[in-house]
């Protein structure tokens, strides 16, 4: 009988171990999954500050008349996009 208590004791000690550690990964997965939007939220901002800069350096370019063809066709397709989107604005607000 006193083998069996044992037994049951070691069990429960193990089982007590177990959910320890499972409590722990838990906290553990939910720091890293915030880790992870962190950043990605800072990719994100970083991802949008390069295409503003991007679009600052085709500006200065454009200024000062150092653009080859393909830049000059870049810079022109950009504009094309902005004016687009720009007649699309102005469409939906005279709706």
């Amino acid at each position: 009988m006193a083998a069996i208590e044992e037994y049951i004791s070691r069990i429960n000690h193990k089982l007590q171990q177990l959910l320890k550690q499972y409590q722990f990964l838990q906290k553990e997965n939910e720091k890293l999954r915030l880790t992870v939007t962190n950043l990605q939220s800072a990719r994100e901002q970083e991802m949008e500050k390069i295409n503003q800069l991007e679009q600052q350096v085709s500006i200065l370019k454009s200024s000062i008349g150092q653009m080859d063809e393909q830049d000059k066709k870049v810079f022109e397709k950009q504009i094309n996009q902005y004016i687009k989107e720009i007649d699309k604005c102005i469409g939906l607000l005279s709706e």
